[in-house]
């Protein structure tokens, strides 16, 4: 791998929709609805919970969701419809793991994990590590570490566990889960970037140093 390459500044693919030539006010129109599909999709993916004996924390499509959004959305778009996700369930939509809003007890420092780890995936993402699979996946990976950074803590905090029951309770049961869906994006952002590139190709008039 090219480090040059992989550092340059780049877009991401929702960048696609929105070229140099954008006027300011569609841009605004646009960057809010991003950031309000990518919630909407979180709070979908939330729905797929499984619950998992001998854990407070189910099993979802959340943490998938999340990544693939902050990946697609960027650096700054990606945290903001992460954020408003877990605002809005705060404030009582019916969208968190489960159908519950509120704050959620034990599993709350997951979703502020998933905040932070958007951030450094969209970043990540911007900087072109969302084009190849080979490439994806370290960074699914980073992202899942920056989540169960924040949620083991919260977890045995709440809890009141020691770091091996949290290790036991909040992150072992969802190795092999965790570890399918960093295969799954390694394959849809990748065809992603190709299908936009087919599609859209040159008509973009995005270029490497293109970026919102």
């Amino acid at each position: 791998m090219n480090s040059v390459t992989l550092l340059a500044p780049r877009h991401v693919l929702a960048d696609l929709l929105l070229t140099r030539l954008t006027r300011h006010r569609e841009a605004v129109v646009r960057n809010t609805m991003l950031v309000a599909g990518g919630a909407g999709l979180i709070g979908l993916s939330a729905q797929i919970a499984l619950p998992v004996p001998g854990s407070p924390v189910p099993v979802t499509g959340q943490t998938l969701a999340v990544l693939l959004t902050a990946a697609a959305l960027g650096p700054w778009r990606g945290p903001a419809a992460c954020l408003t996700y877990v605002l809005a369930g705060i404030a009582g939509v019916p969208w968190f793991a489960g159908g519950t809003a509120g704050l959620v007890g034990p599993t709350f420092g997951y979703l502020l994990g998933m905040a932070l780890a958007a951030t450094l995936v969209g970043e990540l993402a911007r900087r072109g590590a969302d084009r190849t699979p080979w490439r994806v996946m370290p960074t699914m990976v980073l992202g899942n570490l920056v989540v169960y950074a924040v949620g083991l803590p919260w977890l045995a905090a709440s809890l009141r566990l020691d770091a091996v029951a949290a290790i036991q309770a909040g992150l072992v049961p969802f190795l092999v889960g965790d570890a399918l869906k960093t295969v799954v994006a390694a394959g849809l952002l990748p065809a992603a970037w190709r299908s936009c590139r087919r599609d859209q190709g040159p008509r973009t008039g995005l270029t490497s140093g293109a970026v919102k």
